[in-house]
């Protein structure tokens, strides 16, 4: 019998989780463990947070799902991982601390087998001085954010119709702060409520983000095909923006928040102030702090981690100037390279290198999205994790025929603005491969065929459809394993 155990319960853990369970027999023990009572489909969370859906409609209980399952689930917070045991135990183990009222702050130790660590981001918002929803910014990071940020964006709503002028500020709150996609993606939603109101002549929104061109993502930008034309999404990104009344603010790191004001250095070593009535900025992400201790008690972190508490997998972390980078670079497996039985799947895992050219002031302030890994990435790389292990269990090989490189691997993202069978349209955009590969496509970086942008109804058709397909998958209902990640 083998016991494997996964630590995290979003996209990534879950879709590996339940594709585990699925692959191998119940003589074989899949254990999650998870802080979190919900699922979430993080996605969503952003009709949360402009009042278009409600928290209950984009999460579900986890527990009754795992029982259905036949999961054993712990909710409870992984401390740290000891790949070789100790004293007490012999083989490798995970600590943890229960959050559960039942067994709140009792501490165990879960062996495995093999080890997922699908823990996802850490929320910096520390990192910025005044960042966050307890501080002086909204976020929609997760569905109890996007509720808060509701009830904020609702008072500046009524403001102006009450005939107070509100300025908006969305983007990011961090100099190296990534998933730029659904900061954009909400100040979409914004700006069409507030039209939806007939309220523009009243609201002032601005689009602020580290990006050294709108349409950057974190991607490096791409060139998308649209009506015939070669496009960059910088002219993509900026024509959405104007048709929507949006400003924006490019190329800035924001560093601190006061009451109704941020603090921004540019690219260019400038410091500026822009106020604001309302603001939500994404926050940088790292690790989740995870330490890693040999048999002896040494701390083993820096072997199984990066500087920013991200995993390291079968990727090439050898420093070289951004000229060098390679698609090649980017991991396949997602296996340590200290530890065969251990992965990192989603965000959890360390990226070799950013997508993005790195970027930084005269006043040595680095100011460059980082990569994003969220939502299909983070399903797939789950689930090939899933399948490598459950081969290896039931076979007795050490081999891996499931791959999912990111330099090879497409994704579609969709971006809505409103919500409802005819109150909204979405900008689609495809790109494949997700990492530039400039040796296989040395003129676009990626398949010119494959990497496609439209706006239109059809794509908020698609984006609600996916709403209700993925959340269907998630709850484990019947055939759910044939809707693809």
């Amino acid at each position: 019998m083998s016991k494997v155990v996964v630590l995290g319960a979003g996209i990534s853990g879950h879709t590996s989780v339940a594709y585990l369970r699925r692959y191998l027999g119940k003589e074989h023990e899949v254990v999650i463990v998870s802080p979190n009572s919900n699922y979430q489909w993080v996605p969503s969370n952003i009709w949360v947070g402009v009042g278009l859906m409600k928290p209950d409609q984009v999460k579900f209980k986890l527990a009754p799902v795992y029982k259905k399952l036949g999961i054993n689930y712990k909710q409870a917070l992984a401390l740290s991982i000891h790949p070789e045991g100790d004293r007490e135990v012999e083989k490798g183990f995970v600590k943890i601390r229960y959050v559960s009222e039942e067994k709140k702050d009792q501490e165990e130790k879960v062996t495995y087998d093999y080890l997922v660590n699908a823990t996802g981001p850490k929320l910096n918002f520390a990192a910025t001085e005044g960042l966050g929803p307890d501080k002086f910014t909204n976020s929609v990071c997760t569905y109890d954010h996007a509720a808060h940020a509701w009830e904020n964006l609702q008072k500046a709503l009524k403001k102006m119709e009450n005939g107070e002028k509100q300025t908006f500020l969305i983007g990011t709150g961090h100099p190296l702060a990534t998933c730029q996609g659904a900061a954009f993606e909400y100040v979409l939603n914004i700006a069409f409520e507030i039209g939806r109101r007939k309220l523009v002549d009243m609201a002032d929104i601005w689009w602020i983000s580290n990006e050294y061109e709108l349409g950057d993502f974190g991607m490096g930008g791409a060139y998308v095909k649209k009506n015939g034309y070669i496009t960059p999404t910088k002219i993509f990104t900026e024509s959405i923006l104007k048709e929507y009344g949006v400003r924006w603010i490019k190329r800035a790191g924001v560093f601190k928040v006061e009451k109704n004001k941020v603090h921004y250095e540019t690219l260019n070593g400038e410091f500026h102030t822009k106020e604001f009535d309302f603001a939500m900025l994404i926050p940088g992400f790292a690790g989740s702090g995870m330490k890693a201790f040999a048999r002896n008690g040494e701390d083993i972190s820096s072997k199984l981690f990066a500087a920013n508490t991200m995993m390291k997998v079968d990727a090439d972390y050898t420093p070289k100037p951004y000229e060098e980078w390679k698609a090649s670079d980017w991991p396949n497996i997602y296996q340590s390279p200290v530890y065969d039985n251990i992965y990192a799947a989603g965000i959890a895992f360390a990226p070799p290198h950013v997508m993005s050219k790195p970027m930084q002031s005269p006043n040595g302030t680095k100011i460059f999205p980082t990569p994003p890994r969220t939502g299909m990435p983070s399903g797939v790389i789950g689930k090939i994790v899933a399948q490598n292990i459950a081969h290896q269990i039931k076979t007795g090989k050490k081999d891996h025929p499931h791959k999912a490189s990111m330099a090879k691997m497409g994704a579609a993202c969709i971006v809505s603005a409103g919500y409802g069978l005819f109150r909204g349209q979405a900008a689609v955009m495809t790109v494949k491969p997700i990492v530039q590969d400039w040796e296989k496509y040395p003129k676009w970086g990626r398949s010119i065929h494959d990497t496609v942008g439209e706006v239109g109804t059809a794509g908020h058709w698609m984006k609600l459809f996916m709403h209700y397909m993925f959340l269907y998958k998630a709850k484990a209902k019947p055939f759910w394993w044939l809707i693809p990640e």
